[in-house]
């Protein structure tokens, strides 16, 4: 998809972490928490047994490789845009694999209350991220632009509207272009800049077509993943965290959803995961920088 190497798929070595935390929160998942049992808010997401009962998630440890404070202001924040990384193809699905440092991607739309419980849990592991916004979404809720940006973490474009942009783009450039202008507009009304980063709708890869549409709109590069996390058809927590500690190396970017249940009940033990392999969690721009 772009990148300099193909993905490690599974490190034996890393199994038995993963492996022990799965097994953990599924005996926790089969006493009543999981995806249906789990609700937005300001870090109050909670298990029950779907119907919304069930005692509260505790919260997440803080990290002791971050310290105890929230993450400082990221230096790509609201008025950094876009970046040239020469020598680096149209399509980056990874950044260097000789440094200690990855990066979470977070597909932005869906349930706002959810999104900010996950940027609370990530916040308190001392974590950045990218939010790939749609939209549509920020014009409903267009406070979550300052809200990802004070928190530390970048911002970047996931179209206005999510749909084929590859399809579209075959059927009539001049929408698909539209669909990345329109969120790019949007994203300089609310923050200052288009973002840093550009990601085509359904999913990360992008058609000639595409990353010409978004070079013109700004965007030097496309931002893919290596290791996708499959949270949207995850059935538990076990599943995401399998998969992505599965995968998960050095320089590895991350694919997620900000605001699916399964993917917030799942960052505790995926954050702490990071921190005990010895990696730090960044911002796509800083992954790259």
């Amino acid at each position: 998809m772009g990148g300099r190497e193909r993905p490690v798929h599974r490190r034996d070595a890393l199994g038995a972490g993963a492996v022990l935390l799965a097994s953990a929160l599924a005996a926790g998942c089969a006493r009543g928490g999981g995806e249906a049992g789990v609700r937005g808010g300001d870090g109050g997401v909670r298990g029950g047994d779907g119907a919304g009962g069930g005692a509260p998630v505790s919260s997440p440890p803080v990290s002791p490789a971050y310290g105890s404070q929230a993450p400082a202001p990221s230096p790509y924040g609201s008025a950094a845009g876009p970046r040239r990384f020469p020598g680096w193809p149209g399509v980056i699905t990874h950044g260097p694999r000789d440094r200690p440092r990855i990066a979470l991607t977070f597909e932005g739309r869906g349930d706002p209350g959810l999104a900010r419980a996950a940027l609370t849990r990530i916040e308190r592991a001392g974590a950045r991220v990218t939010v790939l916004a749609v939209g549509s979404w920020l014009e409903a809720h267009p406070e979550l632009a300052r809200r990802i940006l004070d928190g530390g973490h970048e911002i970047g474009n996931h179209t206005e509207r999510h749909r084929d942009l590859a399809a579209l783009a075959e059927r009539d450039e001049h929408s698909a272009y539209e669909e990345i202008a329109a969120c790019a507009r949007r994203l300089r009304r609310l923050t200052g800049s288009i973002g840093t980063w550009f990601r085509p709708s359904p999913g990360p890869g992008a058609t000639a077509p595409v990353r010409r549409l978004a070079a013109r709109a700004g965007y030097p590069h496309v931002l893919g993943y290596d290791v996708e996390s499959r949270d949207h058809a995850a059935t538990g927590v076990p599943a995401v965290l399998r998969k992505v500690t599965g995968e998960l190396r050095h320089g590895s970017v991350v694919g997620l959803s900000l605001a699916r249940p399964v993917t917030v009940a799942a960052l505790p033990l995926l954050l702490t995961e990071i921190d005990r392999r010895g990696l730090r969690a960044v911002t796509a721009t800083e992954l790259l920088s």
